[in-house]
């Protein structure tokens, strides 16, 4: 089962091309054009995208972590099933939502832009290094760039209880975002219109899809389902 969710979080990534693009794709434009990513090149992306996925790595253990810290208290256990319960049927309305079943919630209404003011202020010295230095340090800054697909992985991840299993599903999701962001250019092309569309659409299924797993998980696990 954890396999599977290690893989959903990868499809889910790579499935969710039309939200990056849309959430990341202005900033990966604007690095383009900026002296320091002219410099840097494919080098450049190549190192910044390394550095976003660290970050997303390091969100993953994170939360694994405080999972697990939850998993063990045994007299948060009944508040810690409940949080559990509520966060599986959370997930599985995100994805229903930007699936297209209704409009008041999907991965997009988790955004939240305000942050990104305080992160370009905290880059800009960055970007008065050479390519090859400020590359790396800028993606694991931007790694934190609010994201309603981070979120939902971020979450279902908690729910693993473990450091390690956190860690690869946002490293899997990770690494599903970077070819979108890495080959911009034609993608932004080739994601316009219905197929940009659609591909979020089963983005969404597939995190309803870690949602009913990981509900069906802690049902069984708190006897409720044979």
């Amino acid at each position: 089962m954890t396999d599977s969710l290690i893989t959903m979080a990868f499809v889910t990534g790579l499935l969710g091309t039309g939200h990056c693009l849309g959430m990341c794709g202005g900033l990966v434009s604007a690095l383009s054009l900026s002296e320091v990513g002219q410099q840097g090149g494919w080098f450049f992306h190549l190192l910044y995208n390394t550095g976003r996925i660290i970050t997303y790595t390091f969100i993953g253990g994170v939360v694994g972590w405080l999972g697990s810290a939850l998993a063990y208290a045994d007299r948060f256990k009944m508040a810690t099933r409940m949080l559990l319960l509520g966060s599986d049927f959370f997930i599985i309305l995100v994805g229903l939502g930007t699936a297209g079943l209704f409009t008041w919630l999907n991965a997009a209404k988790l955004d939240f832009p305000s942050p990104m003011q305080a992160m370009t202020a905290a880059v800009r010295g960055l970007r008065r290094l050479p390519p090859a230095c400020a590359a790396l340090p800028l993606g694991m800054v931007f790694g934190f760039i609010p994201c309603g697909y981070l979120y939902a992985v971020a979450i279902t991840a908690a729910q693993s209880a473990s450091i390690t299993t956190g860690a690869l599903m946002l490293l899997a999701f990770g690494l599903g975002t970077a070819p979108s962001l890495l080959l911009f250019g034609g993608t932004a092309h080739w994601l316009s219109g219905r197929a940009r569309s659609w591909m979020l659409r089963l983005a969404g299924l597939v995190v309803a899809g870690m949602g009913v797993i990981n509900l069906c998980k802690h049902l069984r696990m708190m006897g409720w389902l044979a």
